[in-house]
């Protein structure tokens, strides 16, 4: 894409800005922070270290702007989810998504904020730090689209906008875990949709739950 190659000093650098980016952000997504070096960088983005400097920075600006670029892109569900007509149809967007992007054949499995954010050493602070305050967003968000369902009368009016956000949010991250750990598609989406049979969750869907498992 001839767009996307930059100049410096004049001359076109001899790579494409858009591609090298898409390589980092597969290779942190495959191996977290703290498992990819520079030198596996460079390699898997086809620069030079100087290269690497001259268009993103250090390490961990190149980690902001791959983390810029999931966000935009394969994690994109969840900005879509928000636009959806229901406060249900918000939450079966946000986790059939990530259904899908932690599953997607012929890449990374489960989810580039969970993977990094389970770095727990000083050399993965500054990913971990990114990640927090990302999550954080994620679930602001979400929080304030639920007010605006119980504004609306979509939700209850006694519902809690917070809680119900902090519960998707873990349903969500806790379905990327799973793939990571191996669990399939199919077993993925079942999860999703038990949530789903639970929405918004109150305690007759736990009696409901209960007998069920009692069957």
């Amino acid at each position: 894409m001839a767009g996307s190659r930059s100049v410096v000093m004049g001359r076109p650098r001899e790579f494409d800005v858009d591609e090298a980016l898409e390589r980092a952000m597969q290779l942190f997504w495959e191996r977290g922070y703290e498992g990819v070096s520079l030198t596996d960088l460079t390699k898997a983005m086809g620069i030079t270290k100087p290269s690497l400097y001259a268009a993103f920075g250090d390490k961990k600006e190149l980690f902001r702007k791959a983390l810029e670029r999931y966000t935009e892109g394969p994690a994109g569900y969840g900005t879509r989810a928000l636009e959806e007509p229901t406060a249900r149809d918000v939450v079966e967007a946000m986790l059939r998504g990530a259904v899908r992007t932690t599953t997607r054949p012929g890449g990374p499995v489960g989810c580039l904020g969970v993977q990094v954010a389970l770095a727990s050493s000083e050399a993965g602070r500054p990913a971990h730090d990114m990640l927090v305050a990302w999550r954080n967003n994620s679930a602001l968000r979400l929080e304030e689209r639920f007010q605006q369902a119980v504004d609306e009368g979509d939700l209850p009016h006694d519902a809690d906008p917070r809680r119900l956000a902090r519960y998707v949010t873990t349903v969500t991250f806790g379905i990327a875990v799973q793939a990571a750990s191996g669990l399939g598609r199919d077993e993925l989406q079942d999860i999703a949709d038990m949530a789903l049979e639970c929405w918004p969750p109150n305690r007759a869907c736990d009696g409901a739950q209960s007998g069920r498992s009692g069957q």
